[in-house]
């Protein structure tokens, strides 16, 4: 079972992200925000991939991406945001090799997205 590492600061969104990812079979360790999952990878290194909003207080999910995939070079990546603009600077940014789903999203988009990161 792939194990999905999410950052989420928003309460709602991140209960429902979990929710609905566990329901897909995916096994979530939900985060509030990146300083959270950071300590989370620390402890932990068998995540599949990482789901951050992109927008975060304290580590934002940009930064937080860049330290995980330096601790753990194979951790996929997925970016979620409600900031169309932010989305597509973090697309264009060359060190960052990872997919963005702007906000709001229908969740069969989310599933389908990372099925096709994970077999890629």
């Amino acid at each position: 079972m792939a194990r999905v590492l999410l950052a989420e600061d928003d309460p709602a969104m991140r209960q429902f992200l979990t929710a609905a990812l566990e329901k897909a079979g995916y096994g979530v360790t939900p985060c509030a925000d990146g300083l959270e999952a950071l300590e989370k990878l620390a402890e932990d290194s068998d995540y599949t991939l990482l789901l951050a909003d992109i927008v975060m207080p304290g580590l934002d999910g940009i930064e937080l991406s860049q330290r995980a995939t330096e601790m753990y070079p194979g951790l996929k990546v997925m970016f979620i945001t409600g900031f169309s603009g932010i989305a597509v600077g973090a697309a264009q940014r060359e060190e960052i090799k990872a997919r963005v789903l702007s906000k709001p999203f229908h969740l069969n988009d989310l599933v389908t997205q990372i099925e096709d990161i994970l077999t890629s």
